[in-house]
């Protein structure tokens, strides 16, 4: 998923993004650790993509608490 793609969703479509990219993940550990994964590629994705979700969640965190002290 690409930084747009992120932004453009709101903090509820976030949150559930990132339980299922966390699901997906897990199982995903599973599946590498049994050999039985042909796409390791998807590991970085994954891990990547919940970064970029964490890094938007916090920017409208800090955004909103800068609004909350000029209010």
């Amino acid at each position: 998923m690409k930084i747009e793609e992120i932004r453009g969703k709101d903090s509820r479509e976030l949150s559930l993004d990132l339980v299922n990219l966390r699901k997906e993940f897990f199982g995903l550990r599973f599946k590498g650790a049994s050999e039985q994964i042909a796409k390791t590629s998807r590991f970085r994705e994954i891990r990547r993509t919940i970064a970029r979700i964490h890094t938007v969640l916090t920017e409208r965190e800090r955004a909103a608490a800068a609004g909350a002290k000029q209010a």
